[in-house]
């Protein structure tokens, strides 16, 4: 089952993210964006990018679960 919640952040940290995306541009690529511009880009990532950055975490979190799981099943007498 697929759960669709979009990620929230906090006005002050969507505006860091923001910020940040556009000191990238300036020195990464010599341009000047705003803060619209900024804020569409941090929505198309965290619309169509974050999300398998997630799945990847909780799959990797779930392999290493299972993982423990037999480990602590070997200590079994």
């Amino acid at each position: 089952m697929r759960y669709e919640n979009p990620i929230e952040l906090t006005k002050e940290r969507r505006n860091y993210m923001i910020s940040e995306i556009q000191n990238y541009y300036s020195k990464e690529r010599d341009e000047i964006i705003g803060e619209l511009a900024a804020g569409l880009i941090l929505d198309f990532v965290m619309e169509k990018i974050a999300p398998e950055f997630y799945n990847q975490g909780v799959y990797d979190s779930h392999r290493y679960m299972v993982e423990a799981a037999e480990d602590l099943l070997a200590i079994i007498k």
